[in-house]
């Protein structure tokens, strides 16, 4: 009776033995799970620190947009014989425009702020609005005209460049412009 006992006993022994396998898997598969996730979630925090420290003047950036567009305006109606012509005054008053101006674009500059847009530039409509599609001797889908700078900080569009895109030499070929 001693060997049937054992057997017996053993029997009832590998069943459980086996349970508590299958529930060492599952506690490590449970735990490998939480420690990924973990990780992600640490990531996903670190990543939105990062486009918290690089995007947090974009809106405080887009309020003084119009400050730049306004300066850049003074000074291209002023006409050319005030900043030759005799009158100090207005040379001096020319003159503190342009600093006030380069200094707000070096302000941009500093905090990663860029103007987007210039004549030549090839259309692109992740920065670029296209307001107007011109018979042009640039090639197609060039800048060939620039109504208001855009600005990118990083690699967001803060405001699109409004932008005339050439048509091209003969002005009837088409170009898919994508706004």
């Amino acid at each position: 009776m001693t060997n049937e006992s054992e057997a017996q006993a053993a029997t009832e022994a590998a069943p459980d033995t086996t349970a508590l396998e299958a529930e060492l898997t599952k506690a490590r598969d449970d735990m490998l799970r939480a420690l990924a996730e973990v990780e992600n979630t640490r990531r996903r925090a670190d990543r939105q620190v990062q486009d918290a420290r690089a995007y947090a003047i974009d809106r405080f950036a887009a309020d003084l947009l119009p400050v730049a567009d306004t300066l850049a305006r003074a000074l291209a109606i002023a006409p050319p014989e005030w900043r030759e012509g005799g009158d100090d005054a207005l040379r001096n008053l020319l003159a503190g425009l342009e600093m006030t101006e380069r200094s707000l674009l070096d302000t941009f500059a500093r905090h990663g702020l860029k103007r987007v847009g210039a004549k030549g530039e090839t259309f692109d409509p992740n920065r670029h609005q296209a307001v107007a599609h011109i018979p042009s001797p640039q090639p197609a889908g060039t800048i060939v005209d620039v109504m208001q700078p855009g600005y990118v900080l990083g690699d967001r569009t803060v405001r699109a460049a409004m932008v005339a895109v050439s048509a091209g030499p003969n002005g009837g070929e088409s170009v898919d412009i994508k706004v």
